[in-house]
């Protein structure tokens, strides 16, 4: 199966799931009450089950985004549950960046990997400038994503997933046609997919250094 024809194969499954929703916002209280861990698994920890653990990450991705209605969120949240990496407070932070505030921006995964993958390999020190690798990393997960969906933009994901790109901001009518399209069971296809790319390129990394 092509890598295209796997996103539009995604979207049905979605289309058609049964979300837990009770499941799903459970898991998500406990980790807004309690926090992120802050234990990054060991690679003999992911040896022998790395299809699993990235089937995990991708659906973490997809079931957070369906619950905050935030793809940014939901890719973002589902990495640093994965690595520990990071808190909630970064997740809230992730709030407007959907498309850049639905502006027709960057798609939402693209900044929640891109702040994953920031905490994972940038220094202790904020001010350190020598390290270089969240740059290589951050490229990386761009022309992954950009191979999977051709492009890095909300409204050409939207036109891939959903038909046709919408703004909801643009008034009630387009707001109530990008609930019809079944934005909310189609969209996480894009922080699942997302997530799980992201994920690779930090296990790779572990791979690489161990």
């Amino acid at each position: 199966m092509t890598v295209s024809s796997e996103v539009e194969k995604r979207a049905a499954e979605l289309a058609d799931q049964q979300w837990d929703l009770q499941a799903i916002e459970d898991r998500f209280r406990y980790l807004v009450k309690h926090g992120i861990t802050g234990n990054r698994p060991e690679l003999e920890e992911i040896v022998g089950k790395k299809d699993d653990f990235l089937d995990q990450v991708q659906q973490h991705a997809e079931q957070y985004c369906y619950l905050t209605r935030s793809c940014a969120k939901g890719s973002a949240l589902a990495l640093l549950e994965a690595f520990g990496l990071g808190n909630i407070e970064i997740i809230r932070s992730m709030a407007p960046f959907p498309g850049l505030s639905m502006s027709g921006g960057i798609c939402g995964p693209v900044a929640g990997g891109m702040a994953a993958l920031g905490l994972y390999f940038s220094g202790k020190d904020p001010a350190d400038y020598e390290n270089i690798n969240h740059y290589i990393a951050g490229r990386q997960y761009m022309q992954k994503f950009k191979a999977v969906f051709g492009s890095l933009l909300c409204p050409d994901i939207q036109k891939r997933l959903l038909g046709r790109a919408y703004d909801p901001f643009a008034g009630p009518e387009e707001l109530e046609a990008f609930n019809r399209s079944g934005a909310r069971e189609k969209c996480p296809v894009a922080p699942g997919i997302g997530a799980r790319l992201a994920a690779e390129i930090i296990i790779e990394s572990m791979e690489e250094n161990r």
